[in-house]
């Protein structure tokens, strides 16, 4: 009975051991995940989830111009049509000490601070794609540094207006 007591216990022990070394080497990782289904009725949403978190526009040294930058939408809106405009009516970039002006368009409709329709009634009703286009003016020889801005579009959904 000693010798099998003895021979157990050293065993429990190592076995013990074993597992405590193996749990040093166990790594884990954080999976952080979202999800956003918008409404069936009105939705007004970029195809790239990631778009608008951390935009460059990218200064050409020969042509002296800022790129643009180009997202695909998906709109909808099964009462009615969807208008959007530029809150605070202008959208550009800032140094500090200047401003380069941004041209935003969706569709081809460029916004300003007036709510101006983007998609009409009967295409954004089974819902439909339309490109945000960001330019901005060339600036001048003197704009330098680093320039930020954080234009909002915002999207509304018009109501269908019933004729009697």
């Amino acid at each position: 009975m000693f010798k099998k007591f003895a021979v157990s216990a050293p065993l429990a022990v190592l076995v013990f051991a074993s597992t405590a070394a193996l749990a040093k080497d166990d790594a884990s990782t954080t999976i952080n995940i979202k999800a956003e289904i918008p409404t069936k009725q009105f939705h007004a949403q970029p195809r790239d989830p990631n778009f608008g978190r951390d935009e460059t526009m990218v200064f050409n040294t020969v042509t002296g111009e800022l790129n643009s930058l180009r997202q695909t939408y998906d709109l909808k809106n099964t009462d009615g049509s969807i208008n959007a405009y530029i809150e605070g009516g202008t959208a550009a970039l800032y140094n500090g000490a200047s401003a380069i002006p941004l041209t935003i368009s969706i569709g081809g409709v460029v916004l300003d601070g007036t709510s101006k329709e983007i998609a009409g009634d009967v295409p954004s009703n089974p819902g439909m794609q339309a490109d945000m286009i960001i330019a901005a003016t060339k600036p001048t020889d003197t704009q330098t540094g680093l320039f930020t801005g954080s234009p909002v579009v915002m999207f509304d959904a018009v109501p269908r207006t019933v004729t009697p």
